[in-house]
């Protein structure tokens, strides 16, 4: 299924707008990565922990919505956003959303 943030894709002519789609996550800070990531604030530099939590969330909420889309039968979302929020203190909800459609080549 293609995913793109573009309102078209080349080659193809959206035939059916099939409604918004989304996915979503929470995920919480964990205690040991907490740690880790106080050390790195003193000395600067990547927290690679919580880039890697982060992506991780992405991907899913990526799936999720692509699972609702296929659910329609999309053949495609386009105008994909992420959105990102503050749940709770070390909570954050990664949301995904865009249109779900049906292709035709050109």
């Amino acid at each position: 299924m293609i995913a793109t943030p573009s309102a078209q894709i080349a080659g193809y002519r959206v035939i059916e707008d099939l409604g918004m789609v989304k996915g979503n996550t929470i995920r919480a800070r964990h205690m040991g990565k907490d740690i880790l990531a106080g050390f790195k604030s003193v000395v600067g530099g990547e927290i690679r922990e919580y880039t890697k939590m982060m992506a991780e969330a992405r991907e899913q909420a990526l799936d999720r919505m692509l699972s609702e889309a296929d659910a329609l039968g999309a053949d495609a979302v386009v105008n994909v956003r992420y959105s990102t929020s503050y749940v709770m203190g070390g909570a954050a909800e990664i949301l995904v959303y865009g249109a779900a459609v049906r292709l035709e080549g050109d």
